[in-house]
């Protein structure tokens, strides 16, 4: 296989997958911020006493962990978006939106188990120091959920990653596009998709590196 490789086509397309890893590492880092953002409120929506609040949680956690997320990308992007906008976007905005809200889904249990996990006695210690319930929750409930949530916040920073390959069905120029793009052009198969396949790799193996580094300085034992 490889004493037939394609290196010459390959060479001629690599600036163009530099590019899309660029494009696939901007879009990852923005949707994990915001679908944190998004899971902490879910997260914490979930666990209210106000049943509109804790219902309207569930339901969008339950339908974005329940629906595959590249039917999520399509919905949003040809549809969702463009009803609400009155025109079409782009597949960034589109890919950002779809991203982030899957993520929150998901980050919002991780939210919602990390702070179970904290002993309801804590609450309790602070309310009787005279914390209000949203000061406890963010001095004293929180930091230490976040510890624990550490492993599973890296590994879904490391699925979304992967996922945003997704978004090469909508046209936005992250590396999958250019691989996709390449192989309707040359017609090679080995030279784009297994050069797609490392550079995924490298990525990934980069990200759980960060990942452990955070684990160890801010984790728990």
């Amino acid at each position: 296989m490889l004493q037939n490789f394609r290196w010459d086509a390959l060479e001629q397309y690599l600036p163009y997958f530099f590019e899309g890893i660029v494009m696939t590492v901007e879009i990852t880092v923005i949707s994990v911020l915001l679908g944190t953002i998004i899971g902490l409120f879910a997260g914490m929506g979930r666990l209210s006493s106000v049943l509109p609040l804790r219902w309207l949680s569930n339901i969008y956690v339950g339908f974005f962990r329940g629906t595959p997320l590249f039917v999520q990308i399509l919905l949003i992007h040809f549809a969702v978006l463009p009803s609400l906008l009155g025109s079409s976007t782009s597949p960034f905005v589109s890919g950002v939106v779809a991203l982030s809200l899957n993520a929150g889904a998901y980050i919002a249990e991780i939210f919602r188990a990390g702070i179970q996990s904290i002993d309801k006695g804590q609450m309790e210690a602070a309310r009787s120091l005279g914390m209000s319930q949203g000061q406890a929750m963010r001095m004293i409930i929180l930091p230490q959920a976040f510890r624990r949530m550490l492993p599973p916040l890296g590994n879904e920073a490391i699925m979304l990653l992967k996922d945003s390959s997704l978004l090469a069905a909508i046209s936005l120029p992250e590396v999958t596009y250019y691989a996709k793009l390449m192989q309707g052009k040359t017609y090679l198969a080995w030279e784009p998709f297994l050069t797609l396949a490392l550079m995924y790799l490298v990525l990934t193996l980069i990200l759980a590196r960060i990942v452990s580094f955070l684990e160890r300085k801010y984790g728990t034992v």
